[in-house]
């Protein structure tokens, strides 16, 4: 299955936002559930293996953004690799919050994001990943960000998890855990401190990547802790 999402949001002239531009092919349908917020909703099982899905974000000068999921996504197996691709062009404010990715065992996921960010714009970028549904071994999953200002690259982030990566369970990675996720922000509020703690069985560290760029990552046993560990960062 191929399948293609846009969603364009613009400055509406009174200090808010509208959406232009809400176009989706299942499994990616988005729906407006607030001003200036926008859900995915899957129409259909997936991503499966062979699957190819993209995903066209376009936020405008003075206008933001806050893009979720209504439910995490399974990455199930297939007949080959399945790909979901993100290209963002953010000019204002885009807040990237979807529900986690959870790895199903046998499955061979791949997210390939990029954003394109414009000279005022800026960025709150999260992304959790579960390897495994509960009591289950997890498949494969490569994850891919590349976040680019003015033609040069801010930030770079590859992540591999499953059989087919390397010591991803060692402690250079997940350590043993089954959850991990990242939260980028680019802006004038992002962190300058580098900062780590452990609690709740979860490990999280803050570290500042340059001017007003910070990347907090961050591990746990299970999802919730995962989300209460990124969203205290």
């Amino acid at each position: 299955m191929k399948a293609l999402a846009r969603i364009v949001a613009e400055a509406d002239g009174r200090g808010g936002t509208r959406l232009s531009t809400l176009y989706g092919e299942a499994p990616l349908l988005p729906r407006q559930t607030g001003p200036g917020e926008v859900h995915l909703v899957g129409g259909a099982a997936g991503p499966l293996g062979g699957d190819e899905l993209f995903l066209e974000v376009r936020v405008g000068h003075g206008a933001r953004l806050t893009l979720r999921t209504v439910a995490a996504s399974l990455a199930l197996p297939g007949s080959g690799r399945s790909v979901t691709r993100v290209t963002a062009a953010v000019d204002g404010h885009l807040d990237w919050w979807p529900e986690p990715t959870i790895a199903v065992r046998g499955c061979d996921h791949v997210i390939d994001s990029h954003v394109e960010l414009g000279p005022e714009a800026t960025l709150s970028w999260r992304e959790e990943l579960v390897w495994g549904r509960h009591r289950e071994e997890g498949g494969d999953l490569l994850i891919r960000t590349t976040v680019r200002r003015a033609g040069q690259t801010l930030f770079r982030h590859d992540l591999a998890l499953g059989p087919s990566a390397p010591g991803w369970n060692g402690p250079a990675v997940l350590g043993g855990a089954r959850t991990t996720g990242t939260l980028l922000a680019v802006g004038p509020t992002a962190a300058t401190v580098a900062a780590a703690r452990q609690g709740d069985g979860a490990a999280v560290a803050t570290m500042p990547l340059g001017p007003g760029l910070a990347l907090t990552t961050a591990t746990a046993p299970a999802a919730h802790l995962l989300r209460a560990a990124l969203t205290t960062a």
